[in-house]
């Protein structure tokens, strides 16, 4: 079993689009996708709506899509060709109390997807893919914390020829990892694609191996 994350700075920068097109194109590793929200003060984790309810039954939400067709993002991994598709909603700051049924969820799947920056201070995947977009200021601190632990960049569009907008992120961060430029409305080139299998495919091979190891002690 392998764990993919794929993070971002910034929100509508084709996360989401990244997750369901790697589903998609890697549909043979029968993936079960996360996709992981957190809301700040006023909105209730049950559904995302504001809200005033700070008890402790409203800290954290976590749901299975059912349909590949109710416009949620989660319904774009099934409809994309996840075996299954969970949505996992905690309160800003509450995300390591959803770690024990996250971490079931993904000991239970073949191969397992998430979309998250914040889950890299709890998780260790197998390979972190980090979306970036030059023309957008905005720098999350999750995305700004874990940034070197980032396996390959994903640069939106023809970012790569700009110089980035952000001013408190240093690039030496980025130096020395494999950087691929995203296709139009983020599409994956296969270049994209065959990085991924074959970082699955390394870490399932590293797993057996020190599972055999293992047993012979």
């Amino acid at each position: 079993m392998a764990i993919v994350v794929v993070g971002g700075h910034s929100r509508n920068i084709g996360k989401t689009s990244v997750v369901a097109g790697l589903i998609a194109r890697l549909k043979d590793l029968n993936w079960t996708a996360f996709k992981i929200t957190q809301y700040g003060h006023g909105f209730c984790t049950a559904d995302g709506a504001p809200c005033d309810c700070q008890t402790d039954d409203h800290t954290i939400a976590i749901s299975q899509e059912r349909g590949p067709a109710t416009g949620t993002d989660t319904s774009r991994f099934l409809a994309a060709g996840a075996v299954k598709s969970l949505w996992v909603r905690t309160r800003q700051g509450m995300l390591a109390e959803a770690m024990p049924r996250i971490r079931k969820e993904i000991a239970g799947a073949e191969n397992a997807i998430l979309e998250s920056n914040s889950l890299i201070q709890f998780l260790q995947p197998d390979l972190y893919l980090t979306v970036l977009d030059y023309g957008t200021a905005d720098f999350k601190e999750s995305a700004r914390l874990f940034l070197d632990r980032a396996d390959a960049v994903l640069v939106r569009g023809s970012g790569v020829e700009l110089a980035p907008r952000w001013s408190s992120v240093s690039l030496k961060l980025l130096q020395g990892k494999p950087q691929f430029v995203l296709g139009p409305s983020e599409s994956l080139t296969d270049e994209i694609v065959e990085f991924v299998r074959a970082g699955v495919a390394e870490a399932k091979a590293r797993k057996a191996s020190q599972a055999v190891l293992l047993g012979s002690e």
